[in-house]
């Protein structure tokens, strides 16, 4: 089960998102002049959870409005995030130093990092679940 679900099952509203999604998401909402109702609507939930962060290049524009949202639930909500490198290389995916480091302090602040190591964990649950049916196929 994953941290998202248990958490959704413990009464906490939980907002699942990918990060692109999210980037786009808030990108039009500044263009349609909605970006203060969106973001609000991100800083109500106990638990937003963004995936799959390092991924792609954010320009200067999709990180600060991703640092608003952060900013929005600092210290009052929490956040997880999925990002598969080391901070040093989020450089990459947040070209601006000074707005990688906000982020960076926003996320690290009061917050607890959790390594997973390299493993994946969708791949595992592909294996499982096809050794599973594997075995059910053979009885």
């Amino acid at each position: 089960m994953t941290a998202t679900v248990a958490a959704a099952q413990q009464g906490f509203r939980v907002r699942y998102t990918l990060a692109t999604k999210l980037v786009n998401e808030l990108v039009e909402a500044a263009d349609d002049r909605q970006l203060a109702r969106t973001i609000a609507r991100y800083g109500r939930v106990d638990l937003l959870c963004i995936d799959e962060l390092g991924y792609m290049e954010l320009d200067r524009r999709g990180a600060e409005l991703l640092f608003q949202v952060l900013t929005e639930r600092e210290e009052t909500a929490s956040v997880a995030i999925a990002f598969n490198d080391s901070f040093s290389s989020w450089t990459k995916t947040f070209t601006d130093p000074r707005l990688c480091a906000a982020i960076v302090d926003r996320l690290t602040f009061a917050g607890n990092i959790i390594e997973t190591g390299t493993s994946s964990y969708r791949l595992a649950h592909a294996r499982a679940t096809r050794a599973t049916t594997t075995d059910k196929e053979h009885r």
